[in-house]
C-alpha cells in the first residue's frame, strides 16, 4: 500500500502538470499562428481546416515544470534534458518549414547519442525463460535502435486528433500503475506522472474537434520520453520488463510494421506517406474521427489491462489475453488493405488468395 504522502505526491504530479499545459496551450496557439506553423490541409491528412502545430511545445513544457518541481539533478537526468532539447528543436523546425526526412533523422540520432553515451542508459541484457543474454558490443546499436524506434513508432501514429496523446497517456498511466504495483519510485516513477499530467494537458484542446495540433515536435518528444521510461525500467531486465512496454504500444508498433511492409511491397521508401495506415482503415469504414480514436483508446487499454494482469497473476493469464487480441489483430490484417494495398493485390488477398490470371500485365 502507498502512504499518503506517496499518493498526493502522485496527485500534485499530475495535476499541476495537467492544468499549467491546459492553461499554456492557447498562448503556443497564438506563437503558431503567429509564426505561420500550420498544418495546411491535403489530400492526404483527414482535417479539412488549416490547425496551428507546435503544441508539442506545452507538453515540454509541461515536462520541464515536472522536473523542476519533483525531480533531482544528476547525470542522468542531464542527458534526458540535453536529449529532449535537441528533438523537441528538431520537431519545432519541422513544424514551422518542412525538413527532409533525413534531416529529422540526424536529429534524432543525436538525442538518442546524447542519453546512451552520456547518460549511459542502456539495454545491455535480458533474462527470460531460464536464458541470459549479454547483449555486448550491440548494446549501443540496439539501445539507440530502439529509441529511434519508440521516437517514428509516436510519429507514425499521430495521425487523428488526440490519437498520439491518448496513447501516450494509456502508455503513462499503465506503466504508473506498475510502477506503484511493484513498488518503484525511480526517475521513471516521476518522469511517467508528470507526463501523464503533461499529455492530459494538451488532449483538453487536441481531442476532437482539436484546435491545435502537437506536429513532430509533441510526437517525437512523446516517443522519446517513452523510449527513456522504458529504458529506466529495464535496469535487471526480465521478461516482464522488456515486453510489457513494448506491448503496451502495441497499435503504434504494429503500425510501423505494417507501413514498412506495405511500403516494401510497394517499392517505396519507408518514409514515403499514404493513406493505409491503422487509423485510416478505420475511417474508411465510414466511422467518424472521435469513433476511430475511441476504438483505438479501447483497444490500447485493452493491451495496457493485459499487462497489469500479467504483472498480478500467473503469467498465462496475461499470455492467453495477449493472445486473444493478437488474434484481433490478425483479423484486422485480413479484413483490410493495410499491409497489400494494390488493387490486385487486395483482391486477391480478400479472395482468400484465390489467385487467378490477371488480364492485366503486373508490375
Amino acid at each position: 500500500m502507498m502512504s499518503n504522502i506517496e499518493t498526493m505526491m502522485i496527485f500534485l504530479m499530475i495535476f499541476s502538470t495537467l492544468l499549467f499545459v491546459a492553461f499554456f496551450i492557447p498562448f503556443i496557439k497564438k506563437i503558431a499562428i503567429h509564426i505561420n506553423a500550420i498544418d495546411i490541409p491535403n489530400d492526404r491528412k483527414v482535417h479539412k481546416v488549416p490547425i496551428p502545430r507546435l503544441g508539442g511545445l506545452g507538453i515540454y513544457f509541461g515536462f520541464l515544470l515536472g522536473y523542476m518541481l519533483f525531480g533531482e539533478p544528476s547525470d542522468i537526468m542531464n542527458a534526458i534534458l540535453i536529449g529532449s532539447f535537441i528533438i523537441v528543436l528538431t520537431g519545432v523546425v519541422d513544424d514551422i518549414k518542412p525538413l527532409k526526412s533525413s534531416t529529422k533523422f540526424m536529429g534524432q540520432l543525436a538525442a538518442a547519442m546524447v542519453v546512451v553515451f552520456y547518460g549511459n542508459i542502456l539495454l545491455k541484457d535480458i533474462r527470460a525463460f531460464g536464458l541470459y543474454i549479454d547483449f555486448g558490443f550491440f548494446t549501443y546499436p540496439l539501445t539507440i535502435f530502439f529509441i529511434l524506434g519508440c521516437i517514428n513508432c509516436m510519429n507514425f501514429i499521430d495521425g487523428l486528433d488526440g490519437l498520439a496523446a491518448g496513447i501516450s497517456s494509456i502508455y503513462f498511466l499503465t506503466i504508473g500503475i506498475i510502477a506503484i504495483i511493484q513498488k518503484k519510485m525511480g526517475l521513471d516513477f516521476v518522469l511517467t506522472f508528470t507526463m501523464l499530467g503533461s499529455t492530459l494537458g494538451f488532449l483538453v484542446h487536441n481531442f476532437h474537434p482539436a484546435s491545435i495540433f502537437m506536429g513532430d515536435s509533441g510526437s517525437m518528444f512523446l516517443g522519446f520520453i517513452i523510449s527513456i521510461i522504458a529504458l529506466l525500467g529495464f535496469k535487471n531486465v526480465t521478461m516482464t520488463s522488456l515486453i510489457i512496454p513494448l506491448l503496451i504500444l502495441a497499435i503504434p508498433i504494429l503500425d510501423v510494421i505494417f507501413a514498412i511492409l506495405r511500403r516494401s511491397i510497394k517499392r517505396q521508401k519507408i518514409t514515403t506517406p499514404d493513406k493505409y495506415h491503422i487509423h485510416h482503415q478505420l475511417l474508411n469504414r465510414n466511422l467518424s474521427q472521435r469513433t476511430v480514436v475511441l476504438i483505438i483508446y479501447v483497444i490500447n487499454l485493452l493491451f495496457a489491462a493485459a499487462s497489469i494482469v500479467y504483472i498480478l497473476k500467473p503469467a498465462v493469464v496475461g499470455y492467453i489475453i495477449y493472445g486473444i487480441l493478437l488474434v484481433i489483430i490478425l483479423t484486422f490484417i485480413l479484413k483490410t488493405d493495410i499491409i497489400f494495398c494494390y488493387d490486385d493485390a487486395k483482391n486477391k488477398f480478400k479472395n482468400g488468395f484465390k489467385f487467378k490470371k490477371s488480364k492485366k500485365s503486373e508490375v
